[in-house]
């Protein structure tokens, strides 16, 4: 179960990003509602990953934290706000993904 509330935990953590790119693009009450939203993110994100790494050891537990927040950042980026999606950039994505599966095979929790 904390498995699943850390993926979610990472999720949170691509919408705070997502957020904070969306306000950064806005102006006037739609900016402060991204930043509003991006607060929001952030919060559920942080406590999510508080509760996962009561069990998970935190180290792992942090690795695929970050790792879902990079790999969903990064994809955002290219969906939403035109940044460049090369041969190199999705190699990279790709390879951070197989290392983040990596850490979940080797964890015994």
């Amino acid at each position: 179960m904390n498995w699943i509330i850390l993926i979610v935990a990472g999720l949170f953590e691509v919408g705070f990003t997502t957020c904070l790119g969306k306000a950064k693009e806005s102006s006037g009450s739609i900016m402060y509602l991204w930043y509003g939203g991006f607060i929001i993110s952030l919060f559920v994100s942080m406590v999510l990953l508080i509760k996962a790494t009561q069990t998970l050891p935190l180290g792992t537990a942090y690795a695929v934290w970050t790792g879902i927040g990079a790999v969903g950042t990064v994809l955002m980026g290219i969906i939403f706000f035109k940044e460049p999606a090369d041969f190199w950039r999705i190699f990279f994505i790709f390879t951070l993904i197989a290392s983040i599966v990596g850490l979940k095979v080797v964890s015994s929790h």
